[in-house]
């Protein structure tokens, strides 16, 4: 998440926040597609007794167990890859945290699902903000976050999900959002 500020210096901090359409989603979604299509390939051969495969025989296969059960993996692997790719298509977690001073609101915008809860919108005033936290955990399963305190609701998470940021990059997207708010910086 990096910080770019739009309009005039001092009134609008805008933060993209990237979603599913991150290098790892993409990886993951090829992989998977690529290998599920060689496990449906391999079912369909086995069954056929008609070679498929460029790199190896499928037909030797006994339809079953071997061949069906290539086969159910095969479909298995397809409807995963099919919601990797369409979270990537709709990227889902991707959107926004902008601040404005001229309005006095804080927007977190993410875009969800497709439905009637596709846009994710949360909107409160600056004056509500009463500090910047940043939540540290280390371990099997590190989790560093940034999150607005907000008055009478609970934290509100600014980063995204996934690889967590680094320390430093952590404190100086902290550091700085908490002095645009003119709030404290809690957690470090």
């Amino acid at each position: 998440m990096t910080a770019q500020t739009t309009a005039s210096e001092t009134s609008v901090l805008r933060q993209p926040v990237i979603g599913s359409r991150r290098f790892s989603n993409y990886w993951w979604a090829v992989i998977v597609s690529a290998g599920a299509l060689g496990f449906l390939l391999s079912g369909i051969s086995s069954y056929l007794h008609v070679n498929l495969l460029p790199f190896s025989d499928p037909t030797q296969l006994v339809f079953i167990p071997q061949g069906i059960a290539m086969g159910f993996y095969g479909l298995a692997g397809t409807l995963f890859s099919l919601y990797l790719w369409l979270t990537i298509v709709w990227d889902v977690g991707g959107g926004y945290n902008e601040f404005d001073k001229q309005k006095g609101e804080v927007k977190i915008f993410r875009w969800g699902f497709p439905g009637k809860n596709r846009k994710i919108e949360l909107i409160c005033k600056i004056a509500d903000v009463q500090a910047v936290r940043v939540d540290l955990r280390e371990g099997l399963n590190p989790k560093r976050t940034l999150s607005l305190r907000v008055k009478g609701k609970r934290d509100v998470p600014l980063t995204r999900v996934g690889q967590p940021l680094s320390l430093s990059q952590l404190e100086n997207e902290g550091a700085e959002l908490a002095r645009f708010l003119s709030v404290p910086l809690e957690g470090l």
